[in-house]
């Protein structure tokens, strides 16, 4: 950006613009050909809106046998497909990465993953990030050294500091003026007798090791700004892993988080900077770890611009084209470090995120972002990384609570996290990843899997249709991140919450709309194809930025400079009086609005753990209104007009259309009964047990001393009569459940969780006069039972499952000594200490309830 040092940064002070409307110009998803088809479809969405989970290989440790039974088990819960991730051994016994046996191991699974009609992502590498034995230190991820040194009084020269293989000296420094010192003989550096501190930059290594190795896969991370790296990581393994996979490659090859800590240098980093920047970076080192005066932020911007420029030439777009040679996809998770940009997402096919932080910034909504501007119809995001810690603690509520704050943020394909491959030999539950959830038949709760997955791909297919209809862009202040780098700290993304502060994002939300980031490179790309850009506080933009943003303002553009403000928290009102809210609504409910040539289409969540009762107005008009039922893809009538009641119990989530079609209301029919209370007189029989018990008032399972440790399936039974017509909509409920405070419990250090204890502990099946139900397993705590009971007698069965950390709370837990001594500790099991048995089982209360009694759409629960 500039040709000299006293240029560096003809970099603007932003201004605001004139006020005006500019209309969405975003990018189309080929959309069915009209609302009725729209229906079916979503009643019945395509296999590929499936969630994946990723697959972790132990070891690895695998056999084709169970290879095949684990896969048709995804199949068999709603699971479209799988990543495969070889990570740390569990056994004793392993089969070393890209050996012959691993290989054909692969081979294997591609070929049954296409007969079953799976989907199979193939991770470049073992854990993360990239690296391996393959990586000589010459090519391991580099960092740049900063050596303080004390010079003892009256010293005219001090010894510079060891070298180690990998590294070499570039400068040293006087301290206490940044002047230069380049007098080095024989390993000795001449100094001012009256120096205090020398400053010595070494070009080094970080020496970070590749994280949860397989055997055989141990050794350095690579240079991410060394094309040389990369390249010779996949001739190392991802030419021989496709290779393996012959007619069969994988949908897409992946490209984990970019955690290359403290990587911020590479070999010819100095070479490159003057060909880029236009002048010498070392006499200006010093401004990297400390202050040099006015041109600090300068040359650090500069720096960082040329890290970004390296990991985008050297590391992605080596691997795009490895991808495209193969005839595969590339999907990434683009954050981190090395220095990527939210446009660094437009050299990936598949933009991968990862967070739940719906109301900050988040991986999550960058990548989602890069997929609406650069028009990515498909958006993953690693889903449910730490949820509830510690393992198998996490309930079917949780997973719903996190996916739908990934939704809110754009995205549209979920990758759980995860799926540990788990023999018959490694008993119950099974081997598990050190610090994720488990979402395999491992889990009691596993019977429920197929509705949740059910729900997970109607929601997913959903937010596909149509084009994103997000009024607000938030321009990212990449140019002011790059300014505040230092050595070690070089990462854009994680800049990001300190650059936007704490206020814009939830004002934004809280106003009534959706927004999406955008970017310098995004705006030269495609322009801003949003009517709102608000500017966060930017204090340097480039020039061909301004210059665009100029010109959208001149053709109607709203540019909001949050600076103007006397107050950000005024930026709500300030949004609201330039457009009205495409969403007025209480702050608890989160939307996705995707529109579509003959529907509007909103994706509406209670973010809340208690309920919301609410009158919602929407920015629509001369439309009908119908509520798709995300869990069984019914449709029925909403009222008229724009102005709609929600009444949403905690976590739960309704899809709104607004479109031509006229939905007819579904009248009450019959007299049906007064509330009917269920709660009491059930007999339950445990799995194992020889027969069922009595069970007069609802209790948990670790009430009693026999089943305190019990985790699996209980089956509760019981008879009730009916003593009049039926033939009205009816509803059996389970409770409201109980929000948690969170001040009076200790938060996990990482993930999240829902914090509402469910009247169902974990999940249920529901089946009346033996035909099935419906599932429980989320708010709301009920199942639409119309027509399936009868006068007379009616028999009642709930098949009820609860967590496999109540068993694991018995103990003892696994004890991996023998395998560290073997092959090195190489994970620790996370927050497993004082385990507890969790309540279990229905804790009631229990009633059979007319539906207009509790004012609620019919079919919130799938008939079957």
């Amino acid at each position: 950006m500039c040709g000299s040092i006293s240029g560096l940064h003809n970099i603007m002070r932003v201004h605001a613009f004139s006020l005006g409307l500019f209309l969405t110009a975003a990018v189309c998803l080929a959309a069915p050909a009209g609302i009725e088809q729209l229906k079916r479809d979503f009643e019945n969405p395509p296999d590929d809106a499936r969630i994946m989970m990723r697959w972790w290989w132990f070891g690895p440790a695998v056999s084709k046998r169970e290879l095949e039974r684990e896969m048709r088990l995804m199949k068999e819960g709603g699971i479209g497909g799988f990543e495969v991730q070889a990570v740390y051994p569990l056994a004793f016994e392993n089969a070393a990465y890209l050996s012959d046996e691993f290989l054909e191991a692969l081979r294997f699974t591609g070929e049954k993953a296409r007969e079953l009609g799976l989907r199979m992502d193939l991770t470049l590498g073992s854990g993360w990030p990239f690296g391996g034995p393959h990586i000589p230190v010459t090519q391991a991820a580099g960092r740049l050294r900063v050596e303080r040194v004390s010079v003892p009084a009256d010293t005219v020269s001090i010894p510079i500091p060891y070298l180690t293989e990998g590294e070499k000296l570039i400068a040293a420094f006087l301290a206490r003026d940044n002047r230069r010192l380049t007098d080095v003989d024989h390993g000795l550096l001449r100094v001012p007798r009256d120096a205090q501190v020398v400053l010595f930059f070494i070009a080094s290594r970080t020496g970070q090791m590749v994280k949860r190795a397989a055997v055989g896969a141990e050794g350095f991370v690579l240079d991410h700004y060394d094309r040389a790296a990369i390249e010779n990581h996949l001739k190392y393994a991802g030419e021989r892993m496709l290779k393996a996979l012959g007619k069969n490659p994988p949908y897409a090859v992946f490209s984990d988080s970019l955690e290359v800590y403290g990587s911020d240098w590479t070999g010819d980093l100095l070479d490159e900077f003057r060909k880029r920047r236009g002048y010498d970076l070392t006499p200006y080192l010093p401004a990297l770890s400390g202050d040099i005066g006015d041109k600090t932020a300068d040359v650090r911007h500069d720096w960082g611009e040329t890290l970004t420029e390296l990991a985008n030439e050297r590391y992605l777009t080596p691997l795009r084209e490895f991808a495209q040679r193969h005839g595969t996809r590339f999907r990434s998770q683009t954050y981190g470090i090395p220095p990527v940009t939210l446009s660094s997402n437009a050299l990936v096919d598949l933009p991968e995120g990862e967070g739940t932080q719906w109301r900050q910034f988040s991986a999550t909504r960058w990548a989602a972002s890069a997929s609406h501007l650069y028009g990515r119809p498909v958006t993953s995001s690693e889903t449910w990384t730490w949820l509830h810690s510690p393992v198998f603690r996490a309930t079917p509520l949780d997973m719903k609570a996190e996916a739908d704050l990934h939704f809110l943020q754009g995205i549209n394909q979920l990758i759980g996290h995860g799926w540990p491959y788990s023999p018959p030999e490694a008993g119950e539950p099974g081997w598990r990843f050190y610090a994720a959830a488990v979402f395999n038949q491992h889990n009691p709760w596993w019977l429920a899997m197929p509705d949740i997955a059910r729900y997970l791909q109607r929601v997913s297919f959903l937010l596909r249709q149509g084009q994103p209809a997000n009024d607000v862009a938030v321009y990212l202040p990449t140019d002011d991140a790059w300014a505040r780098f230092t050595a070690g700290h070089d990462s854009i993304n994680q800049s990001m919450d300190a650059l936007l502060g704490p206020n814009v994002i939830p004002q934004i939300l809280d106003a009534g709309y959706n927004f999406d980031f955008i970017d310098d490179d995004a705006i030269a790309s495609v322009g801003v194809p949003y009517r709102i850009l608000i500017l966060p506080g930017v204090e340097r933009m480039p020039p061909a930025t301004h210059r665009k943003l100029e010109a959208y303002a001149s053709k109607g553009g709203i540019v909001v400079d949050t600076r103007r403000l006397t107050d950000e928290k005024q930026l709500g009102s300030t949004l609201n009086k330039l457009l009205p809210a495409d969403v007025a609504a209480a702050p608890e409910i989160g939307f996705v609005h995707r529109k579509l040539d003959f529907a509007d289409v909103y994706f509406l969540v209670n973010t809340s753990n208690h309920r919301v009762h609410s009158q919602a107005a929407f920015r629509v008009a001369g439309l009908e209104a119908a509520w798709w039922n995300p869990f069984n893809g019914e449709v029925t009538r909403a009222n008229d007009g724009a102005r709609i009641d929600l009444d949403l119990a905690p976590y739960e989530s309704r899809v709104l259309v607004f479109s031509k079609d006229r939905v007819e209301g579904r009248p009450l029919a019959g007299s049906p009964p007064a509330p009917i209370d269920l709660s009491s007189d059930w007999r339950v029989k445990f799995a194992g047990a020889p027969e069922s018990a009595p069970m007069h008032e609802l209790r948990s399972w670790t009430a009693d001393e026999q089943t305190k440790y019990f985790s699996g399936q209980a089956t509760y039974e019981k008879t009730v009569t009916i003593s009049q017509s039926v033939a009205g909509p009816l509803r059996l409920t389970f409770g409201e459940g109980t929000p948690v405070d969170r001040s009076s419990e200790r938060r996990a250090a990482n993930g999240m969780r829902a914090w509402l204890e469910s009247p169902v502990r974990e999940a249920a099946a529901v089946y009346v006069n033996d035909r099935l139900a419906g599932m429980v397993w989320c708010p709301p705590y009920e199942v639409n039972v119309t027509g399936l009971l009868h006068p007379g007698e009616n028999k009642l069965r709930i098949v009820v499952a609860n967590l496999a950390i109540n068993a694991m709370a018995r103990g003892p837990l696994p004890d991996y000594k023998l395998l560290n001594s073997r092959y090195g500790e190489r994970f620790q099991p996370q927050d497993l200490v004082n385990l507890q048995p969790l309540p279990s089982g229905l804790l009631g209360p229990i009633r059979l309830v007319r539906q207009d009694d509790i004012l609620r759409p019919i079919g919130n629960r799938p008939v079957r």
